[in-house]
């Protein structure tokens, strides 16, 4: 029993191989090339967030994943202070850029879990419009929410232990 106070989590090693997952999914082609999503930092960025969003989503109010999401969300944020880092923002600014991106982040996991609970694909289309497109309808728009909406019926049917594992059994290819 006190052995267990020593045990490494397995949580940060499970959520760096989901948010590893994440990224990699999020830097499909589709989406930049045929779907119009900007690739640009901005547009990489709603693209994780969205991803990260749907898994949140999928996890929230599931007790033996709280480690779990909480090592995702801290692993999603380093990442963002790396990149910005690397991108050359200085160190004063980098605090500044990052609450900026967490707000952003939280509004947008907020709002497409609300659409997404309702299973309308129109008001999925118009939260991604106005938070992935800027504002200016554009054709990749539709294809994007059916993939979200699909993604996230794929991440309901999903075990949670297998999610909180930092695997899925239908990954999307």
């Amino acid at each position: 029993m006190i052995f267990n106070l020593f045990r490494k989590s397995p949580a940060p090693d499970a959520a760096y191989e989901a948010y590893r997952s994440i990224v990699a999914q999020s830097r499909r082609p589709v989406f930049y090339a045929d779907w119009g999503v900007p690739d640009t930092v901005t547009g990489r960025f709603d693209m994780i967030s969205l991803h990260l969003a749907l898994l949140l989503r999928r996890l929230k109010g599931a007790p033996e994943a709280q480690a779990f999401t909480q090592a995702l969300v801290d692993l999603f944020f380093r990442d963002m202070d790396r990149s910005l880092r690397e991108l050359g923002v200085t160190d004063l600014g980098v605090p500044r850029k990052v609450k900026t991106m967490g707000n952003i982040f939280y509004g947008l996991v907020d709002v497409l879990a609300e659409v997404l609970d309702t299973g309308d694909a129109a008001a999925v289309e118009a939260v991604l419009v106005k938070n992935v497109y800027g504002g200016a309808a554009t054709a990749g728009a539709a294809p994007l929410a059916a993939y979200l909406c699909a993604e996230a019926s794929a991440l309901a049917a999903e075990p949670t232990g297998t999610l909180v594992a930092g695997r899925r059994t239908d990954a999307a290819a």
